[in-house]
């Protein structure tokens, strides 16, 4: 079985992302393999907060180049995880804000 640490790779910092976190939700790049429930119990796990939602993209890798060749950016997944009303915020990311 997986850590939470394993499922959770790291944060996702945008501007898109920061206007989410007003509405109490943030952004994660996780395990490809991961599902809902795995990525809910870890961030309740590592962050100690209650989970609401929690919704998940799989972004596609890019085609780049550099001149003649060609090359392709990796596949992720990015979760976006709601919070809970009565649950405190991620401090992590309240300096962000």
């Amino acid at each position: 079985m997986k850590s939470a640490y394993d499922i959770i790779i790291k944060p996702v910092i945008t501007e898109a992302s920061n206007e989410d976190m007003q509405n109490r939700k943030y952004t994660f790049k996780v395990a490809t393999d991961a599902n809902k429930v795995e990525i809910k119990n870890a961030v309740e796990k590592i962050f100690g907060v209650k989970v609401e939602k929690v919704t998940t993209i799989s972004v596609k890798g890019k085609e780049k180049r550099m001149g003649y060749n060609v090359g392709k950016t990796a596949a992720w997944k990015k979760a976006i995880v709601k919070l809970a009303p009565e649950s405190k915020t991620i401090e992590f990311f309240d300096s962000l804000m």
